[in-house]
Formats: C-alpha cells, structure tokens, sequence
C-alpha cells in the first residue's frame, strides 16, 4: 500500500515510515520540509496521488491555545478535503488519552476538535489515542521550575515510549479502519511527580520535585486517572520506563 506519514520526520513519524517501510509498503514522509504544508494545502494533491491510507502525526509549532486550534482544525479539514478528492480509504490520527476529561487544557480541547472532525468526516478512520511519551519528562520537569524546584501533579500517568507508539500507529496504518478509538499505554502508573523524579535522577538532574495535588499540568488540574488508558482494549507496552532510560546512557557500539 502506499501510506502517506503527515509529520513523517518528527519524533513518531519518522518511526512510522521505517516500520512501514520494513513492512513492505511505499511510505511518504510529509512535512513542511518536504513540500506538502496541510495549513495552506500545498502539495496535498500531488503526494496523495495513489494513496491508501493518509496517517497524520503532525503537531502545532506553538501550543497558545488559539494556535493550536486552528492549526489542528485548519490542518484535518485540509487533509480530509483532500483524501476525499483523492479517493483515500484509510485516515489514522494520533491523539491522546483522556483528552476530552480533561477540558481546561487548550491543547487537549483542539485534540478533542480535531477527533470529532474525522469522526463526521464520512471516511473510513481509526484514532491511536496514545499516553504521554517517556522522551518529554524533561520537558514537563522544565514546565513546571521555579528556582530549581519542579512542582508537579500527583495524578497518574501510563507513559509509554515513542517508539512503540510509532509501531502501533505503523499497525493500525496497515490494517482495516476501526472507525474508532484505540488507545495505547505502557506497562506501568506512575504519580506524575514520580516519573519526572525518577526521569531527572537518572539523569543526574540536580532538581528537586515536590509532588502537589493542585499543581498544573499543561494548564489543567489531575484529579486521578485521566491520562491512563481505561479502555478495557487498550494495548499496553512492554517496556518500561526503567528499561528506557537505560537503553539511552548505554554506549552506542
């Protein structure tokens, strides 16, 4: 199949066109860089020439909450327009779990707007709803300092490696449209505060982190279990944080 990856060279996207790749299907990478802009429609005909499947990974440059929702809006409405025209029978998206719990963040609520555009589009669709990625404990730590203390949420999380959200989007991109929902986590819960912790240590991260219920994540309060897949079909990783940050100071040979 031809599988055309939107925000093919990012962090997911780059993994998603080498699994399909290895796989045996004609993977695009699609990106600004590459020609194809999904906010203006540029290149959007051309590279869709042929396609099977459109899979879309992309991401807002900035994350103000008006940005991101146009950009998540204008993009999908581009894209869909533009599978339809084309005669695309597949549209995959990633998103996250427990976006829609979770309403006070911007970004979450434009991930919401973006799922239920695809959702009326009338093409055939699946929606790989994904817990937050190992690689972005720094970022969050970074978030959340004032004077060399990171103050974070007690809330839960799943988190989950990018590289096995890349397979498991690489998955659903190969197989039939579930015209639904997936969602996908890692093995392991952890306080919020705690993953960071553990994340900034292994780092040798002098920081510390102090763990409060009210602090804010990204703009919005965790009560409990938003960010946890509960789905009872969600499939759950295997490797685990710990497993992680040990592959990333292992020397490469």
């Amino acid at each position: 199949m031809k599988i055309v990856v939107i925000g093919g060279t990012g962090l997911i996207g780059s993994k998603v066109v080498e699994h399909l790749v290895e796989h045996g299907h004609e993977a695009i990478a699609a990106s600004p860089n590459s020609g194809v802009n999904t906010i203006t429609g540029e290149g959007l005909p051309e590279v869709l020439v042929g396609a099977n499947v459109v899979v879309d990974v992309s991401n807002s440059p900035s994350f103000a909450d008006d940005d991101v929702l146009a950009f998540f809006t204008t993009s999908t409405l581009n894209l869909l327009a533009a599978e339809r025209a084309a005669g695309v029978t597949h549209h995959v998206a990633l998103s996250i779990v427990g976006a829609e719990l979770l309403p006070s963040s911007g970004y979450l609520r434009a991930k919401v707007a973006q799922e239920q555009l695809i959702e009326e589009s009338g093409l055939p669709f699946s929606i790989v709803r994904a817990t937050q990625f190992f690689e972005f404990a720094g970022r969050i730590a970074d978030e959340a300092t004032v004077d060399g203390v990171a103050r974070l949420s007690t809330g839960l999380m799943q988190p989950i490696a990018a590289a096995d959200v890349s397979a498991a989007v690489a998955r659903v991109a190969a197989g039939d449209p579930i015209n639904g929902t997936l969602e996908i986590g890692g093995p392991e819960r952890f306080g919020q505060d705690e993953f960071v912790r553990v994340g900034l240590t292994a780092k040798g991260d002098p920081r510390t982190v102090i763990g409060d219920p009210e602090a804010p994540y990204f703009g919005t309060k965790l009560t409990g279990t938003e960010l946890v897949p509960t789905s009872p079909d969600a499939q759950l990783s295997t490797t685990t944080f710990a497993e992680w940050l040990a592959a990333q100071s292992a020397p490469v040979k």
